[in-house]
């Protein structure tokens, strides 16, 4: 499944990783420094928005390329995969195509109050998250109450959570999650190649598209805190 194949592929060791990381300009080094600070990186007021668990960074390109009055910053706590992000973001700087609104961040999710101010990011994308199976592992989910706890430290008032997943099981527990954190479910559903009005604006990331491609379909999310 995705995510026994998903962690399998992230934990890979790749020589020299670490240290590309540590000189890469596209990465925010010692993050906990820019708390409260984030409009310094980018230089303009423009709204934050982060994806947790962003894979090798795809989908953020795309955002950021489409959307270039936001920031986007890209959290990934494997090295093997970050290490992807920043050859991609290396080979659109050799094409001109390099987002300049974009930014990684390599670190684990639980630490997200410790890098963003209260009310910091106004949006917060969890894409094809690893599904933990093991009852024991729920609240590692990256929809699970606690880390929902976490995000409410940091989103804007109006801020919103959008997350998508071909995994049911996972999908039908983050909905009572929502719910049992007191947030309000905005929207949802379980087809969303085939919802008219959720999949309008869609952004696919590379796993979306596999798995849509073998039938697979897409369930997707949208919460925000109760006001």
């Amino acid at each position: 499944m995705l995510g026994k194949a998903g962690k399998i592929m992230r934990l890979r060791n790749i020589p020299g990783a670490k240290e590309t990381i540590e000189e890469s300009c596209f990465v925010v080094h010692e993050p906990q420094e820019k708390k409260g600070k984030w409009q310094e990186i980018f230089h303009n007021e423009n709204p934050v928005h982060i994806e947790v668990g962003m894979g090798k960074g795809r989908f953020l390109m795309d955002l950021a390329a489409l959307h270039p009055q936001i920031n986007y910053v890209g959290i990934e706590m494997y090295d093997s995969v970050l290490l992807r992000a920043i050859q991609k973001m290396e080979e659109k700087e050799q094409e001109g195509t390099i987002p300049r609104n974009l930014r990684f961040l390599r670190m684990d999710a639980r630490e997200l109050p410790l890098v963003f101010a209260p009310g910091e990011v106004g949006k917060i994308y969890l894409n094809f998250s690893d599904p933990w199976p093991k009852e024991r592992h729920a609240k590692r989910r990256l929809t699970s109450r606690q880390f929902l706890e976490r995000y409410d430290q940091i989103l804007a008032k109006d801020g919103t959570v959008e997350f998508k997943t071909d995994n049911r099981g996972l999908f039908e527990f983050s909905l009572e999650e929502v719910r049992e954190a007191g947030w309000t479910l905005d929207a949802h559903t379980f087809d969303l190649h085939h919802d008219p009005q959720m999949s309008r604006g869609n952004v696919m990331t590379e796993y979306e598209e596999k798995f849509s491609s073998m039938g697979n379909p897409i369930h997707k999310l949208i919460a925000s805190r109760s006001r």
